[in-house]
């Protein structure tokens, strides 16, 4: 019986880095999570090395940015409004670029 080769399992993505925000970057705005859906769907994340993590979700059809800050004290969680997708890939863009904090 011919020996099977050992698959090489690729490292867990590890995620863009959110650029530092610029001087003139616009200010979001962050609400309290919602829970408008049982479920949300994470299309886009940025790396789990910094202690702020941001993530592009999808629920309901709708878009929205969750933002995450984790401090020894524990997590904060936050999230910006519901987007049709034209909307929210603007202001990921700006929130990934440091255009937007």
């Amino acid at each position: 019986m011919p020996k099977i080769p050992e698959l090489e399992i690729p490292e867990p993505y590890h995620g863009i880095h959110a650029a530092v925000a610029q001087p003139d970057a616009v200010t979001v705005r962050w609400l309290k999570p919602q829970h408008r859906c049982p479920r949300s769907r994470v299309k886009e994340h940025t790396c789990e090395c910094s202690a702020r993590i941001y993530e592009l979700c999808q629920a309901g059809g709708l878009f929205f940015v969750r933002r995450t800050d984790r401090t020894p004290k524990g997590q904060r969680v936050m999230e910006t409004e519901w987007l049709p997708l034209a909307r929210i890939r603007e202001l990921w863009h700006n929130i990934i670029t440091g255009r937007a904090v």
